[in-house]
């Protein structure tokens, strides 16, 4: 498939801004978010502008945006749709949940609520956007059990290392979990990436060129292609990344999204040179590299079924 930049950047900003809200969530259910009025506003921002981004970004990937406000009606039988009817009613418990902390406190009961209601939303977002891969039949390496696991464990671990970031960038007094956590889930977004690169290399191919057909010939090989001249069809569902340059990323999305942040902040356990905010940010930095460059991959490598007809022989 065609890697759109709009698309990745959409996933990747929206997945990191609704993993923050988990985080602000769920460290101020643990009593461990500072109680720190700069801190809160900043972390809210972040998260807030990392979505409006994202959801903005995903539009430019369609053929008329300023329509893009009629998906919201297919909620019924579309997960496109679910995915922005959950991002929109995110947007009102995470404002109370903001209002309520800065209000009420961290502790309060309202606070919880509106945190809770805030934490499910944003997960329930993250497995709409998910779900609309999963769907997909006509691109199996999509369709497989590991896709919403990466998704949501990817969003935790964006989440989880910004909100370590952040903490130490505002320079606020908090236990060490933060930084705990993140290597925690550095390692989790790690697994279930893991568990997914080794399925979709060792899964059966479940369409080839003879189901695709109906011929029942043991060899079947294309005399001629369905078309002359490019078409959407090859650019969008028939991309292909030569081996070398797939076998090059890999290496770097594993370095740079995984092992170098998780070394980064793994050493800053022990040493303290500099201030914990440059390993913090160092390992931000790097840890959204790998991610940028996994998801380019992820779209990248995906065949579709139509490539049946223009070559391939399994997909």
């Amino acid at each position: 498939m065609h890697p759109a930049k709009s698309v990745i950047f959409f996933t990747t900003a929206t997945g990191a801004g609704y993993g923050l809200l988990v985080a602000l969530f769920a460290y101020s259910l643990l009593g461990e978010a500072p109680a720190d009025n700069s801190f809160t506003w900043g972390a809210f921002f972040s998260a807030f502008f990392l979505i409006i981004a994202g959801l903005l970004s995903s539009t430019l990937h369609l053929g008329h945006p300023m329509r893009a406000w009629r998906a919201l009606s297919q909620w019924r039988s579309s997960w496109l749709s679910r995915e922005g009817v959950a991002a929109m009613l995110t947007f009102i418990p995470a404002g109370l949940f903001l209002y309520s902390w800065l209000t009420f406190g961290m502790t309060s009961v309202y606070t919880f609520l509106f945190g809770a209601l805030t934490a499910i939303l944003s997960l329930a977002t993250v497995y709409c956007t998910a779900m609309i891969y999963v769907s997909l039949k006509a691109i199996p390496a999509w369709r497989n059990l590991w896709t919403l696991p990466v998704y949501l464990s990817f969003s935790i671990m964006t989440g989880t290392v910004l909100f370590n970031f952040l903490v130490e960038l505002f320079a606020v007094p908090t236990s060490r979990l933060p930084l705990y956590s993140s290597v925690g889930f550095l390692l989790y977004g790690y697994l279930f990436k893991g568990f997914y690169w080794v399925f979709v290399k060792s899964a059966p191919k479940v369409a080839t060129i003879q189901s695709a057909t109906g011929l029942k010939a043991s060899s079947i090989r294309q005399l001629d292609a369905p078309h002359d001249s490019a078409n959407y069809l090859m650019d969008e569902m028939g991309f292909r990344i030569a081996r070398k340059h797939a076998r090059k990323l890999w290496p770097l999305s594993i370095f740079f999204g995984f092992v170098a942040p998780t070394a980064i902040l793994a050493l800053s356990f022990v040493s303290n040179l500099g201030g914990d905010v440059y390993p913090a940010g160092l390992a931000l930095f790097y840890m959204t590299i790998g991610v940028v460059i996994e998801r380019w991959l992820f779209f990248a490598e995906a065949k579709h079924v139509v490539t049946l007809y223009y070559g391939e022989e399994k997909v």
